[in-house]
């Protein structure tokens, strides 16, 4: 899939709580075709200790209005910075970037499982399977109450499950333990988020001979494969998450 070098215009910038924030950003030339999962690298204008791109997954796409949104946390100086657009304000883009997530077939039963800002490609899935004719299930994580971001907007196109580290909102633990996840019978399952998590999911989901798809969220420096920043190891060798990923299939990964 052919790449591109774009400036998109600051449409809206969503402050979700203390940590997220969405910015929603509109193109100068019609969307080409993107895939959930796929990412884009963001050039940080005016953050001197910023000078390499940064990498965000694609969070939603809206052809209609030729605009697509990106899902950040604040985590650094350039993150920090890019809170502080505007609407008007210009961003530079390379993308669509990676590969993408499998759209499950006819009558498939699928769960989505996201944690903290591993929820990010999982809307613009969530609607793409949803387009597809199936009901997805959606199971969110986090720490608390005050760290739960989009509910409604999940809710609007699946079943969702809910977690928080300390219960104060949903099932009391984590994602790994929330009874849909344990008790449920599934053909396909999705997953973003802390390694750890990725890993017991993936783990589950080999025992009981489920098919489960990851987003690796590896440090991603150039996009393109070159600076060899984000190589996992696979049953296939030492594979770049930017060029041959983000998304495995748990199979192919070296866990």
């Amino acid at each position: 899939m052919p790449k591109r070098i774009e400036d998109f215009v600051i449409r809206g910038n969503k402050r979700l709580n203390d940590d997220f924030f969405v910015l929603e950003l509109a193109a100068g030339t019609p969307l080409p075709d993107i895939n959930p999962g796929q990412f884009a690298e963001v050039k940080v204008e005016g953050s001197p200790e910023t000078f390499l791109r940064r990498p965000f997954s694609i969070h939603d796409v809206d052809y209609r209005e030729n605009t697509i949104k990106l899902l950040i946390q604040i985590a650094g100086k350039g993150t920090e910075t890019l809170s502080g657009l505007r609407p008007g304000n210009s961003l530079n883009l390379v993308y669509p970037l990676g590969n993408s997530f499998t759209i499950p077939s006819a009558g498939e039963k699928v769960l989505l499982v996201g944690g903290g800002c591993g929820i990010a490609p999982m809307l613009y899935l969530a609607r793409k399977i949803a387009q597809a004719g199936i009901v997805p299930g959606i199971l969110l994580g986090f720490r608390n109450k005050k760290r739960v971001i989009e509910y409604e907007d999940y809710q609007e196109i699946g079943d969702v499950y809910l977690t928080t580290e300390d219960g104060s909102d949903g099932v009391k633990g984590l994602v790994t333990g929330h009874p849909v996840l344990m008790n449920s019978v599934f053909d396909r399952m999705y997953c973003c988020g802390p390694e750890p998590m990725m890993k017991a999911v993936a783990r589950h989901c080999g025992n009981a001979g489920i098919a489960c798809e990851v987003s690796l969220e590896n440090l991603m420096a150039c996009g393109i494969g070159t600076c060899l920043c984000c190589v996992v190891d696979t049953v296939r060798g030492n594979l770049c998450t930017c060029t041959d990923g983000p998304v495995f299939n748990t199979k192919d990964l070296k866990w």
